[in-house]
């Protein structure tokens, strides 16, 4: 059975841009949502896949940190090369993390880390969301119980080298937030049970920027971009960048 997997995505409505960050295992069918209605507001908006992801599982664990880091490099490149000055980065967990690092590294109009983790509960937790990632791979493929279960156990014995990178870059960024000061909406669902829900808070607290608000959703959980307060989140995003400070 032939699977349509999502693809990265660009909407342009008008000049202000927002590049939009999937999560780790995730796709731009994170941020598609989002997307589509910031292009109803009139905003353009860019989501690059980070190598390894929305691909076979067997590819996923060869990429790591250092390429996933290129590729939102290349994503903003992307959007300056299209003509776009100013560029807000709005991200999904890994996708938060990346946005903030983003934000001490290159010119951003704003910053939107969604359920952003600064420290993972643990090197398992992640290594569960890989071979979740895998199994629900393998379904979509369309192939057997029998068939899944025998690459499943083939593909537990691959080295996971990734994980300990990523931890290691989760607490370089967290070393460095005090390094950001541009306007920063930090969005937290209170559910969320993959990452410490504190990591909001230290987000918040430690970066330098005068402009900086705190978003808790109640009823939410890890993927907030996909979950029940979605509609809300979308408002409270688009409110945050219009208040932004953009030249037109």
């Amino acid at each position: 059975m032939k699977v349509q997997l999502p693809k990265p995505f660009t909407f342009e409505a008008g000049k202000r841009a927002v590049l939009l960050l999937h999560g780790f295992t995730g796709s731009s069918a994170d941020v598609r949502m989002l997307g589509r209605f910031l292009e109803k507001k009139g905003y353009t908006s860019h989501a690059p896949h980070y190598k390894g992801h929305a691909v076979p599982p067997e590819e996923f664990v060869k990429t790591g940190p250092e390429d996933w880091w290129q590729d939102v490099l290349d994503g903003y490149q992307f959007l300056k090369d299209k003509g776009y000055d100013e560029i807000a980065v709005a991200g999904l967990s890994l996708g938060g993390v990346f946005s903030l690092k983003l934000g001490y590294t290159v010119p951003v109009k704003g910053i939107i880390p969604m359920c952003a983790p600064m420290d993972f509960k643990s090197e398992e937790t992640l290594y569960q969301g890989v071979l979740a990632y895998a199994r629900e791979f393998k379904q979509h493929e369309g192939k057997t119980e029998y068939e899944i279960n025998q690459e499943m156990a083939e593909f537990r014995q691959t080295p996971m080298k990734t994980l300990k990178s990523l931890q290691q870059l989760i607490l370089d960024v967290r070393d460095h937030v005090d390094m950001i000061y541009a306007p920063l909406l930090v969005v937290q669902g209170r559910l969320d049970h993959m990452v410490d829900i504190d990591s909001a808070n230290i987000i918040y607290s430690q970066a330098e920027s005068v402009n900086k608000q705190i978003k808790w959703y109640e009823e939410s959980g890890h993927v907030i971009t996909l979950d029940k307060e979605k509609d809300q989140l979308h408002e409270d995003v688009y409110t945050f960048l219009e208040g932004l400070d953009w030249k037109e």
